[in-house]
């Protein structure tokens, strides 16, 4: 089986959907059609945060992601955070939970409180938890993006 990748990436453009591409483009995944899944992590899989992603297969194909994902409008005086928590059980099975918003210590909150709600729905026995901020200051002439993504296995085609 394929790790479960957790990469990360902040951009800036004069738009809203290129600032997010310019973050795709630095946690190295901008080249895939991205299918979102609501957070469960397999039994058997590993994770492993890389910061970027390796090639994982061919352009246009599906990665299937978790997201956590914010974006700043320009001149406004705000801070883009995304933070993506994990946590997984010795089989490897488990639960990542996402949040965003421009306040760093309220998003890694709501990452910590949500994977302990999470955790407290199951009768797993969770060993191992981490997570990922990514913080970004707003442009005053550019939209500004923060994400934190993670991309189970390589792409898959979409035809």
């Amino acid at each position: 089986m394929e790790p479960i990748r957790v990469v990360w990436g902040t951009g800036t453009a004069p738009t809203e959907m290129a600032s997010y591409d310019a973050a795709l483009a630095d946690a190295g995944v901008e080249n895939y059609n991205l299918a979102y899944v609501s957070s469960v992590v397999p039994a058997g899989a590993t994770v492993a945060a890389t910061g970027t992603a390796p090639d994982l297969g061919p352009v246009g194909e599906r990665l299937t992601v978790v997201q956590a994902r914010e974006t700043v409008p320009p001149g406004e005086r705000a801070t883009a955070c995304a933070g993506l928590g994990w946590s997984q059980a010795a089989d490897g099975k488990g639960l990542f939970y996402e949040a965003s918003g421009r306040d760093p210590d309220a998003v890694e909150a709501a990452v910590r409180d949500g994977l302990a709600a999470g955790e407290s729905l199951r009768a797993w026995a969770f060993e191992a938890r981490d997570d990922r901020l990514e913080t970004a200051a707003g442009d005053p002439e550019a939209y500004t993006t923060a994400v934190v993504l993670a991309a189970y296995g390589e792409s898959e085609p979409l035809l």
